[in-house]
């Protein structure tokens, strides 16, 4: 079944997101707000990617034609999930009332994997109690597939769900989060890949009353992983908490494109993603954008990206985007910032009797632990400190030039 959602955006897409002018003869107009993008689960509405887009600037398109224009395999694959009381988990027909609940494709990759999905994994929480429950994929193999998860927080549940991918990929997969009136669900995604893993995600979330999401990406393995995040605060009193970590390599390219819209009234969000490079070629993407709706009074919104470049021949591209369309608003802002070691912060360390590279290696942990303290599972969070540890140990952190 093909769905296609026409009420935020015109009737027919176009390439590169321009459509012919309401009035007729006036040739084309850029879309004129981030929730005009067209949506729908049918690949073919969508143009062959170019790499002029302007979502997909930053992306080596070129590497993407099997995930975007090519045959997946859709079918079931071989997934683990630990026990908990309260949580249920089965495979679904894509008819299944709640796929599609929290949104549509916006783009070709995650629409050709929409449509070529036979089965998606459906995960529901129940329960007032808290608990955590871990969902793991190792064997997807080297061939092309699509996949699809749907997540749905039952009102007043709480749960940590953590969703570890590790071993080859060559992945298409959207997954939806839907969090039911009062709940409060925590959703950890780990993209720990082997090198030569390529992994395009679609996240999407719908946060209703007075409920609290908190969406976390952690990225450190694959060749090219772009994971993008559309979070939706769809009721009142809404909270969203979107958290990110990656440590690029050389040759990497890590990409992450994060959406807040607040619809509702007396809503919050905090947006922090923070990262490292090192290598010849290691490349990071990261764009921000929130958006305030015309209901969306008393809104609470900050959104930041903060990139450290431990080597030369890194490239760390950061762009927010802040959208407010009240002026009734508690509060909004954005920053960002990519930069070198912070040389006071050597120059303590060093002043106390720290070696210099003892010394910047304690500043990468700092700088990035901050993210991983605040997941919420202890073991998870030391196998992170042990992964952020390899990764420093595998180059030596040199003076970056100016």
């Amino acid at each position: 079944m093909t769905v296609t959602d026409t009420t935020a955006s015109h009737d027919k897409p176009a390439q590169h997101g321009f459509t012919e002018h309401s009035d007729g003869g006036w040739g084309l107009v850029p879309i004129q707000t981030r929730s005009e993008r067209f949506r729908s689960t049918n690949v073919a509405d969508f143009e062959t990617l170019t790499g002029r887009e302007a979502e997909w600037r930053y992306t080596p398109v070129e590497r993407l034609t099997a995930l975007s224009d090519g045959e997946l395999d859709g079918a079931p694959y071989t997934i683990s999930v630990s026990d908990s009381d309260g949580v249920s988990a089965e495979w679904v027909d894509m008819d299944d009332a709640r796929v599609g609940s929290a949104a549509l494709p916006e783009d070709r990759p995650s629409a050709n994997a929409w449509s070529q999905t036979e089965k998606a994994y459906a995960i529901t929480i129940s329960g007032e109690e808290a608990k955590t429950v871990t969902v793991e994929r190792s064997a997807l193999g080297t061939g092309a597939r699509a996949a699809h998860t749907v997540i749905t927080a039952e009102p007043n549940s709480q749960a940590l769900l953590i969703l570890k991918n590790s071993g080859d990929a060559l992945l298409a997969e959207n997954v939806e989060i839907v969090v039911g009136e009062g709940a409060r669900l925590t959703v950890v995604s780990v993209q720990w890949w082997d090198d030569a893993a390529l992994h395009l995600g679609s996240h999407f979330a719908r946060v209703n009353r007075d409920a609290t999401l908190k969406h976390v990406l952690v990225t450190l393995g694959g060749s090219l992983v772009r994971v993008n995040p559309s979070l939706h605060l769809a009721e009142q009193g809404s909270d969203v908490e979107s958290l990110g970590l990656y440590f690029a390599d050389a040759g990497q390219h890590l990409e992450h494109q994060v959406y807040v819209h607040h619809e509702a009234p007396y809503s919050r969000s905090r947006v922090t993603y923070k990262g490292a490079l090192q290598g010849e070629g290691a490349h990071t993407v990261w764009i921000g954008d929130v958006l305030i709706g015309p209901d969306a009074t008393g809104t609470d919104s900050y959104e930041q990206n903060r990139n450290l470049v431990l080597t030369d021949g890194t490239r760390a591209d950061s762009v927010p985007n802040l959208e407010i369309e009240t002026g009734d608003i508690a509060g909004a802002g954005h920053a960002s910032a990519t930069g070198r070691f912070d040389d006071e912060q050597l120059f303590y360390l060093e002043a106390r009797g720290i070696p210099e590279e003892e010394a910047r290696r304690l500043v990468v942990r700092g700088f990035l632990t901050e993210i991983i303290q605040q997941i919420g599972d202890p073991d998870l969070q030391e196998s992170l400190e042990n992964a952020v540890e390899e990764e420093l140990a595998s180059t030596k952190l040199v003076e970056v030039s100016r």
